[in-house]
């Protein structure tokens, strides 16, 4: 296994995903994506608007 092969096995036995189906990896994955895309972005808006005073 290489490096980057490791962490997604990690990843997947830490949160479980190794029992689930397919389609539910996918789905809990894109959920994952959605909630950091959000925190990411509004963490961004407020840290500009934070430097901005």
């Amino acid at each position: 296994m290489n490096w980057i092969q490791r962490k997604i096995y990690l990843y997947n036995v830490t949160f479980g995903l190794y029992m689930l189906d397919w389609w539910e990896r996918y789905l809990f994955n894109i959920l994952v994506f959605v909630l950091m895309w959000f925190i990411l972005y509004n963490g961004s808006r407020y840290v500009t608007e934070f430097c901005k005073r």
